[in-house]
This record gives structure tokens, C-alpha cells and sequence, in this order.
């Protein structure tokens, strides 16, 4: 292993008592939890773009990071010298899966063909790291929002050549996330979505989104790619609007155009506060569904309006999360994929493994957690009793589809008056939780 962090041993498992800033607390890849070991409940993921192409720039200053291996480097050269940094990183870490973009792991090419070319370069060393680690690929996707060429959008963009370009980068991309053994394949808008509606023709970006995503299951099918295909939503930035806004708005759009069986959702913590709501709301409109597929693991600042993918530290959310996630059935070929940034002034290169060290022990310790509390059952009896009209009497028949308006009415006509409501005692739940937090 080459020793690019010279400072960094492999992060090992130490316990809560343990004081070494550099060790797990709480992630215990070997323990079990609900018949099953903590590294298969989570399956972290690293992410290649923030963890190798964060550089601490945002849009009102420069780059603040010090990377030595970036240093003195450009274009593909500085491609090639990330490559084993990075899975270097991962095995430190202990990290099982990785994500990345194309145009993250190989930069644009002057044309298709040479961006390609580049491509096929790193993939290689990808591959050729991938079997020296064990480290596999929990996704791919495109990058289809930096260049200028996407500035009205990929799919959506009123320039058909564009559309034509888009399909023949993510062509690639499935390829090469196929060649890697990848389990899954992202499609997140980025510029799918408006500015303004004065110049947008809705209906019509919608049907070409939908095209476009039936002709990558189409090819996906072709090349016997079986990984499964995840939608990610946000409700804007950079555009005012994205078409992908939320769980729920990419539900609707997937089943109105017979994408549903297709697709899986990809939630985000960040993206579901900025369309206001919580993660916990977005793996509940997911699950229902049967689309909860995979989560990035990261979380906004509330008191700031945009995308800011800090590393989750806060114990309740992660609570959450793996309630909800438990609740469903848990990760299958989706992961806890940490698309998170250490902050502008965390400029040393030892400050990633203390943002990525946080963010998995506070994910076991909300899987932990979430765990004792289905074990002790008094959320899931209390949220049982709630509904105990259901269960029988009228509520049955009505799920049961054996009633109608007019049995209804002739019903209540004769009670003249509801059943008493009782008490939805949030405190008394609220207080619960915090027995075990």
C-alpha cells in the first residue's frame, strides 16, 4: 500500500472509551444486529468526488485544500495520480464500496471520442485497484451539469444534439460501471429542471426525460447490465426547479411513465431539507413505495439555503435513518454512501478520515440504536394501538373495499357521532425515543 497519508494506520475499532481521535467508537464491521453483521446493515461507500475533487472553493472563494498529490498536476496526469490515493484512502477507512462520477475520475476530453479514451485509461486502474482491495463498486453515473454544453440541461435541454451527447456519455458511463462489476447506476438531474417557465415547455422536457431514461433500460438490458437504476432527488440548485424534487415527485414522474418497475430512489438528507422535508419523511415516501434503494449520508446546514453535504453527526437523524431503512427490509444493492465534504477551512489531508470516522460511528450508533428500539416495542405498539380501528368493525371493511359513501353515511346517521380520538401523545413519544439516545 502506498503511503500517501503516512499519518493514518488502518482505522480499527477501539470502543466507546477509547480517546484516539482516529478510531472507531461505535462501527464494528463484525458485530451483529437483527441477525446480521453491522457492515452488511450499513455498506459504506466513499465517494470519489468530493473525497479526491473538493478542493474547499465555493462560490465566493478559492481553493483551500492541501492535497500533495494533486500538486504540480493537471488533466489526465492528475486523473492517474489520484487513483491509488484514493483507494488508499478506502482501505484505511474500511470501507467496502466506493462511487464516483465519469467526468470526476477522467476530466472532458477536447471531444467525445478523446473524453472516452481518458475514460477507458482510469477504469482500468480502477479496475486493477478494485481487485487488489476487494473494494467494489457500489455505483456509477455521469456528470451531466459542469460542462457548458449542459447549461439548459441534458435530457431535458431544448437542443437535441445536447440530448444526443448526454445519452452518449451515459452510454459510456453504464458501460464502464458494468465493466467494474458496479451493483447500481445513478441518474441525478443536476440541470434537469427551469430557470423560468417564460421559456420551458414542460410537458415536452418531461416526455424526453422519460425517453431518455427508457433508452438506458433498453440499453442496460442489452449489454446484460443487472445493477440496479436509482433516481436521486433534489428540489433545486443550480436550477430554481428540478424536475426530480422529491420522493414523491419522482414517484409520479416515474409511474406516469411506466419507470417505476425500473427505478429505485437515491435520498438524500441535504436534498430532502432543501424541498422541505426531513430524511425521515423521504425514506417514508420511499419505502411505502417499494423504492427506497439507497442513501447519501450527509446533512445541510438549516440556518444556510443551500447544498452544503456535511458529514452526518447527528445522532437522532441517523436514528432515523435506519429505522426507516430496518423498517423496509434494509440495503440490498444500495449503500450508505458518504457524499459529504469536509469543510473550507478542514484543509489537511488527515481532516477526511475525521469527517468519514464521525459519519460511520454515527450511523452504527444509529443503527444500534434503531435496533433496540424495534426490539423494545413500544413505538411500533403505540403506532399499532393508534390504528386499532382498522383492524376490525367498519376500518376493515373499508380497507377491504366493502364499503361505500352510502353505507358509510346510513352508519353514522345511526351513531350520530364519531368514537372518541385518542391522544397522539408526541411528547410522551418524543421522551421515549430519548431513553434510548
Amino acid at each position: 500500500m502506498s503511503e500517501h497519508f503516512p499519518n493514518v494506520t488502518k482505522i480499527a475499532y477501539e470502543g466507546p472509551k477509547s480517546r484516539n481521535p482516529l478510531s472507531f467508537k461505535h462501527y464494528n464491521p463484525d458485530e451483529i444486529v437483527e441477525g446480521r453483521p453491522m457492515r452488511e446493515h450499513l455498506r459504506f461507500s466513499g465517494v470519489y468526488w468530493h473525497t479526491m475533487c473538493g478542493q474547499g472553493a465555493d462560490m465566493f472563494g478559492g481553493p483551500t485544500a492541501i492535497r500533495p498529490w494533486d500538486t504540480g498536476r493537471s488533466g489526465l496526469d492528475l486523473a492517474k495520480a489520484r487513483v491509488p490515493v484514493f483507494f488508499e484512502f478506502c482501505e484505511k477507512l474500511g470501507v467496502p464500496f466506493y462511487a464516483f462520477h465519469d467526468r470526476d475520475v477522467a476530466p472532458h476530453g477536447q471531444t467525445l471520442r478523446e473524453s472516452n479514451e481518458w475514460l477507458d485509461t482510469i477504469v482500468a486502474m480502477l479496475k486493477a485497484q478494485q481487485e487488489r482491495t476487494g473494494i467494489k463498486l457500489l455505483w456509477g453515473t455521469a456528470q451531466l451539469f459542469v460542462h457548458p454544453r449542459y447549461m439548459h440541461g441534458a435530457a431535458t435541454s431544448p437542443n437535441a444534439e445536447v440530448f444526443a451527447f448526454g445519452a452518449a456519455q451515459v452510454k459510456k458511463a453504464i458501460e464502464v460501471t458494468h465493466e467494474l462489476g458496479g451493483e447500481g447506476y445513478t441518474f441525478w438531474g443536476g440541470r434537469e429542471g427551469y430557470s423560468t417557465l417564460w421559456n420551458t415547455d414542460m410537458k415536452r422536457e418531461l416526455e424526453h426525460l422519460a425517453r431518455f431514461l427508457h433508452l438506458a433500460v433498453d440499453y442496460a438490458k442489452e449489454i446484460g447490465f443487472k445493477g440496479q437504476f436509482y433516481i436521486e432527488p433534489k428540489p433545486k440548485e443550480p436550477t430554481k426547479h428540478q424536475y426530480d424534487s422529491d420522493a414523491a415527485a419522482c414517484l409520479n414522474f416515474l409511474r406516469e411513465f411506466d419507470l417505476l418497475p425500473h427505478f429505485k430512489l437515491n435520498l438524500e438528507t441535504n436534498h430532502a431539507t432543501l424541498a422541505g422535508h426531513s430524511m425521515q419523511h423521504e425514506i417514508e415516501v420511499a419505502g411505502a413505495a417499494g423504492a427506497l434503494g439507497s442513501i447519501d449520508a450527509n446533512t445541510g446546514d438549516l440556518l444556510l439555503g443551500w447544498d452544503t453535504d456535511q458529514f452526518p453527526t447527528d445522532i437522532y437523524l441517523t436514528t432515523q435513518c435506519m429505522l426507516g431503512i430496518l423498517k423496509y427490509g434494509g440495503l440490498t444493492t444500495g449503500g450508505v454512501n458518504f457524499d459529504s465534504k469536509v469543510r473550507r477551512e478542514s484543509i489537511d489531508p488527515e481532516d477526511l478520515f475525521h469527517a468519514h470516522v464521525g459519519g460511520m460511528d454515527a450511523f452504527a450508533r444509529g443503527l444500534k440504536i434503531a435496533s433496540a428500539i424495534r426490539a423494545d416495542g413500544r413505538l411500533d405498539g403505540f403506532v399499532k394501538q393508534r390504528y386499532a380501528s382498522w383492524e376490525s368493525g367498519v376500518g376493515a371493511r373499508i380497507e377491504a373495499g366493502k364499503e361505500s359513501f352510502r353505507s358509510l353515511e346510513t352508519l353514522m346517521l345511526e351513531k350520530g357521532e364519531a368514537a372518541a380520538n385518542s391522544s397522539g401523545r408526541q411528547e410522551f413519544l418524543e421522551n421515549l425515543i430519548n431513553e434510548f439516545i
